[in-house]
């Protein structure tokens, strides 16, 4: 199902045309127009999910099963040095279209953006680890 006013609904049918590099029945895969890097892409699913918490498994895997191609055939083609997967849901994490989408990010010795996905880390106390860790293992 699509979302009428979702641009990334629209871009992946094909209605706003886009730089695409792959396409098949369930994915288009564009060049993001605001790139962090050179080859920087979306892969975008052609039917409508917010984001993570929507998506069902089947095309959540497919998605990463087409990163992993994808990624290894950017590699090869853009001779970078390394390459990022990015997923963000819900705007505190940095998601600003509402649309499940996976960034292929390839990384460059000495790039402009260097530090793109680094950030400060948090430090618990064992016991605040020990409670995080059951609460999760339930």
């Amino acid at each position: 199902m699509k979302k009428e006013d979702c641009i990334f609904c629209k871009l992946s049918s094909g209605e706003i045309p886009s730089n695409t590099i792959y396409e098949d029945e369930m994915f288009r895969v564009i060049l993001d127009a605001a790139p962090a890097s050179k080859g920087h892409a979306l892969i975008l699913p052609k039917e409508h999910y917010a984001n993570l918490y929507e998506i069902d498994a089947e095309t959540a895997g497919e998605a990463m099963k087409l990163a992993k191609k994808l990624a290894g055939h950017m590699t090869d083609v853009l001779q970078c040095d390394g390459f990022n997967l990015v997923q963000n849901n819900g705007e505190v994490a940095g998601q600003t279209v509402f649309h499940f989408h996976l960034h292929l990010i390839p990384r460059y010795r000495n790039m402009k953006n260097s530090d793109i996905l680094t950030w400060s880390h948090e430090t618990f106390t064992e016991e605040e680890m020990k409670e995080i860790c059951q609460s999760l293992s339930q």
